[in-house]
């Protein structure tokens, strides 16, 4: 009996010392989270261009250490920049965050408005104006770098850095302590009035080296040899393909040095942007201390050279081959900056895209696959004419914008005056549907309000409720036959529900990452949730998504 009690006694003593252990222990966080958006990229570069990557780099790297979900959807229409970003970073979706395109027609005020303008606030580091007014104010839910900010009473450093405004704005969210992007026209990086009335030092030693100069000098070359890109690539110069530097500049090598000092903006369309962009968030790591202190610290990097480049060349250009190869040795270069300054295994990495992209409508055509384009503008002034002829009233659709048909309803309103004109909404939401079924590039027209009731898969369907905000959405969504897009004369874009827009990467790497690689669908909702298990805060306040398990260890 004694020795039963002495056992229970030493039991309880254990037990208790045990949990008062465990209790006044710290919650285990890496040092730093560093958030990485590639800008229109395809998931199938993984494996596309595996070959090219080095076993340095940064994608097998990623790969080989870290955990791949190899079947990452983006739940939700339309696929496009601003969108993808407050969907990582919010764990959710436009009905909610708001963020429903990168420019929307907005219901209540009747006007165009850009997803991160701010007429409140002005720019900080350039004389550029407008470029400087902006901020996450049009964004309606907190994201996980807000949630990291408040789980430690804003001791948590966040900074978001971007080539695009929306690439860093978004991210960083609204509690953040920095947000930069840059200017086409200063060559700076820059910020608003939101975060700060004056650029810090360091950026500002930045911007004075003109590396931008530094990089045209070198010209863009050839990365590989050229046998690379005739396995790989399309032909090397195409008409369908856009021509950023020059109308007399066909294909690869580009002369760049013609822009040195005169214009800044070009520097965004070839992959040294990316390089820019490494070497500011290196600047960040060390100007700012960021992992040094004691509570996690959260850079968002969003390399925006692809989108760009992809915009111009497409997916199978010699360019976007280029663009990946280089972009390989940037996100290595960064890893091994971030081991030797914060140290192995002591961050964490997730590398995504905010959504994917098509291939040029007239290479498909070349090889027999269905694609087309259609022009926005166009479809507007089409309908309009429509009503014109129909009831003498001309401006009855006030935008085509991203897929949406937007009604004028001020205008509406102002018919139902008089009764002698015999039109209103629901007559031309159905005149507007009729007339777009019979366009070629129209698979279907489907009223948002109703979506549940449209003939549509259920895939659609979700993808469709998850996309519409009566405030900014429109009251009508075209869906495009595969291979059809709004991309100009040359060139392409992204933005539809097919696989070639919104199957995207998803790679975890290092503190508390698991080594593997995960085959079942997972969402872009899923990333912020997953962070946040990471990191034992709250889930972003409109989060849908769902941890991904495997991915923790």
């Amino acid at each position: 009996m004694k020795r039963i009690t002495l056992y229970l006694f030493f039991f309880f003593i254990t037990f208790h010392s045990t949990a008062q252990t465990k209790s006044t222990s710290p919650v285990a966080r890496p040092k730093l989270v560093v958030g990485i958006v590639v800008d229109q990229m395809r998931w199938d570069y993984l494996y596309r261009f595996y070959d090219i990557y080095k076993p340095n780099g940064g994608f097998k790297r990623l790969m080989g250490d870290g955990f791949s979900c190899d079947n990452t959807i983006v739940p939700y229409l339309p696929t496009v920049t601003a969108c993808g970003h407050s969907c990582v970073y919010t764990g959710s979706v436009p009905a909610i965050h708001g963020i429903t395109g990168n420019n929307w027609y907005d219901n209540n005020l009747q006007k165009a408005v850009y997803c991160v303008e701010d007429k409140n606030v002005q720019g900080v580091g350039s004389d550029a104006g407008e470029a400087g007014q902006m901020s996450p104010v049009n964004l309606w839910t907190t994201t996980i770098t807000d949630e990291l900010r408040l789980a430690t009473n804003f001791h948590s450093k966040v900074i978001g850095i971007s080539m695009k405004d929306r690439g860093a704005i978004l991210p960083a969210g609204h509690a953040a302590n920095a947000a930069f992007w840059y200017d086409g026209q200063s060559g700076n990086f820059i910020t608003s009035t939101y975060y700060m009335q004056q650029l810090p030092e360091w950026v500002q030693q930045f911007n004075n080296r003109k590396l931008v100069d530094n990089y045209y000098e070198k010209n863009w070359n050839l990365f590989l040899d050229q046998n690379v890109y005739e396995q790989y690539c399309d032909t090397k110069e195409n008409e369908y393909a856009s021509k950023p530097f020059e109308k007399d500049q066909l294909g690869l090598p580009y002369n760049l040095q013609q822009y040195k000092g005169k214009d800044y903006s070009k520097i965004a369309s070839t992959p040294f942007a990316n390089n820019l962009l490494e070497e500011l968030a290196q600047a960040a790591i060390s100007s700012e201390k960021l992992g040094k202190g004691a509570s996690t610290d959260f850079l968002a990097v969003s390399f925006s050279s692809p989108d760009y480049v992809g915009h111009a060349f497409g997916p199978n250009s010699w360019e976007q081959l280029d663009t990946y190869a280089r972009l390989d040795e940037t996100i290595g270069n960064l890893l091994d900056y971030l081991d030797k300054t914060v140290g192995k295994n002591e961050y964490t990495v997730f590398l995504t895209a905010d959504h994917a992209g098509a291939h040029i409508p007239e290479f498909l055509q070349k090889h027999h696959i269905p694609g087309g384009r259609w022009d926005d503008n166009a479809i507007k002034n089409e309908l309009n004419a429509i009503f014109e002829k129909a009831v003498n009233i001309g401006d009855l659709v006030s935008a085509v914008n991203e897929y949406n048909v937007y009604l004028n309803h001020a205008e509406f309103e102002y018919i139902k005056k008089f009764p002698t004109v015999k039109i209103d909404e629901t007559t031309a939401k159905e005149m507007i549907k009729q007339y777009l079924l019979k366009k070629d590039q129209v698979l279907n027209v489907v009223d948002l309000k109703n979506c549940n009731t449209s003939a549509l898969p259920q895939t659609i369907r979700e993808m469709l409720n998850n996309a519409y905000a009566p405030q900014r959405s429109g009251d009508l969504m075209i869906i495009a036959k595969s291979g059809i897009m709004d991309a100009g004369k040359t060139g392409m874009s992204h933005g539809a529900w097919y696989n070639y827009d919104a199957h995207i990467p998803l790679l975890f790497y290092g503190w508390g990452i698991n080594h593997g690689r995960l085959n079942r669908e997972t969402y872009m909702t899923d990333i912020s949730a997953t962070i946040a298990s990471l990191l034992h805060i709250q889930m972003p306040s409109g989060c849908v998504g769902k941890v991904i398990g495997e991915v923790l260890q």
